[in-house]
């Protein structure tokens, strides 16, 4: 079978306007001609291996991101966000949506923009909100969702919070939480665990940091290096803000305590020594936690940002889910992309995590687009800590394409071999494809509708 052609002409552009060169010089570094790079920038022509190899060589370019999981990212939104029925016409091809990710970007995601400012008027609008009249009326994507799509476009990786957060794990050797404790200290931080039911508050008039009495070691230990990045890498925090020119003072709040999240996940568990204990233990989940004094959501949401050019891991998805089926967190550096409005696909394992308490579950799982992955599942418990205050459930999910599966130690004696065992889920009803689903919700967009009364099969209608 011929290899895949790679299409990267936005990477090719936006390579070219980074450091500043003019189309003829440009193409003079790759050894091509001006009419080549010219195709090649409009994806009329595929990136050459030679111009692969120039690129590493000229430019010390990292070629992994020629392959950046952007474009199936803008795809998948598009696809959401058309199958709104504000769209009562034909719904573009595939094939068209593929093109405008690749060739206009920017293009794609003023459309998402301004989908999601029509959502957010709607759903105001709606709920007798009286939006037009107020002074904050202006259209604008509601600050939570500003910031996941941030970490979202960004791929769940900042190279210099992570760059920041590993140099402090290098100063403080094994004992991260007194290297924290030190900090803050040198800072004028006193450390007092208080039954706050609160997990942590900071009061800066005193200079105190409150932590939970009743928080596992794990939270306590984050929330120390969390305060950490508060508090001695305000300016990094802030110039990385800068750089995202959030749209609202909430967004840009949301987004600083992020990053401090960011920062006390990186500095918890350092890319290199954490990459390299991954690989070490085949993703053993449970080791991890033990080695790193982490807990195991703590564990999956770093593996899912090991994206560091020329040092990436393996490419996961990495998903928590609430009880009544709502996505809290969602991060994929694989093609699989979650829905941006709703729940997961019920078919997915992640909701059976709840039925199973103290239990991984694994999956092998196929998407409409024949792309198949390993998918794993658990639940996770955050106690209250006291009487009254109630328990947070949550379940979380990660998983990757099969053809990684093998470094994972949960795949193990499973047939990847049989096309039967791999469950068929997907993405959005509205966007799925598949017509015997039953559990779908509603119909999809893209397929026209068939009612005949005196039938009735696992739906109460057929799609053609």
């Amino acid at each position: 079978m011929a290899p895949n052609k790679l299409y990267a002409g936005a990477k090719l552009r936006e390579l070219r306007g980074r450091i500043g060169v003019t189309q003829k010089a440009f193409a003079e570094k790759l050894g091509v001609s001006l009419p080549y790079l010219n195709q090649m920038e409009n994806n009329n022509r595929p990136v050459s291996t030679t111009v692969v190899l120039a690129l590493a060589q000229e430019f010390a370019f990292d070629v992994t991101e020629l392959q950046s999981g952007d474009e199936a990212r803008i795809v998948s939104d598009m696809r959401e966000a058309l199958a709104d029925p504000v769209f009562s016409g034909p719904t573009p091809p595939l094939s068209d949506l593929r093109l405008a990710a690749s060739n206009a970007p920017a293009l794609a995601r003023a459309f998402l923009d301004l989908h999601m400012a029509y959502r957010q008027t709607h759903e105001r609008l709606s709920s007798l909100d009286e939006a037009l009249g107020r002074e904050d009326s202006r259209l604008q994507p509601s600050p939570w969702e500003e910031v996941r799509d941030f970490f979202h476009y960004c791929d769940n990786y900042i190279d210099a919070v992570d760059r920041s957060a590993e140099r402090f794990a290098t100063t403080a050797g094994r004992n991260i939480e007194a290297a924290a404790r030190s900090a803050l200290s040198d800072a004028g931080v006193r450390v007092i665990y208080s039954d706050d039911n609160q997990i942590r508050r900071y009061d800066d008039d005193t200079k105190t940091l409150y932590l939970s009495r009743s928080a596992v070691a794990e939270t306590q230990r984050f929330q120390l290096l969390l305060q950490v990045a508060l508090i001695k890498y305000d300016q990094l925090l802030e110039a990385t803000l800068d750089l995202a020119r959030f749209q609202s003072p909430q967004a840009r709040s949301i987004a600083k305590v992020g990053l401090a999240n960011y920062f006390a996940g990186a500095a918890l568990m350092p890319y290199v020594e954490f990459l390299q204990a991954a690989r070490d233990v085949r993703h053993d989940l449970e080791r991890l936690a033990d080695r790193f004094g982490a807990s195991l959501e703590q564990v999956a949401h770093r593996l899912s940002t090991m994206q560091r050019p020329g040092e990436k891991g393996i490419p996961f998805f990495f998903v928590r889910v609430d009880p009544a089926g709502t996505i809290t967190k969602r991060h994929s550096a694989t093609t699989l992309q979650f829905a941006r409005f709703g729940g997961a696909c019920p078919l997915w394992n992640v909701h059976g995590a709840f039925e199973t308490p103290g239990r991984w579950l694994r999956q092998l799982a196929e998407t409409p687009d024949g792309v198949r992955y390993f998918c794993l599942a658990r639940d996770v418990s955050k106690p209250g800590g006291a009487w009254g205050v109630p328990t947070r459930r949550y379940a979380i999910g990660l998983g990757c394409e099969v053809k990684h599966a093998a470094a994972l130690v949960y795949a193990d004696h499973l047939s990847f071999d049989d096309a039967a065992a791999f469950e068929p889920i997907g993405i959005s009803c509205r966007i799925c494809e598949r017509k015997n689903c039953p559990h779908r919700s509603v119909p999809p967009l893209e397929r026209q509708l068939r009612v005949d009364p005196n039938e009735r099969g696992m739906l109460p209608y057929q799609l053609d």
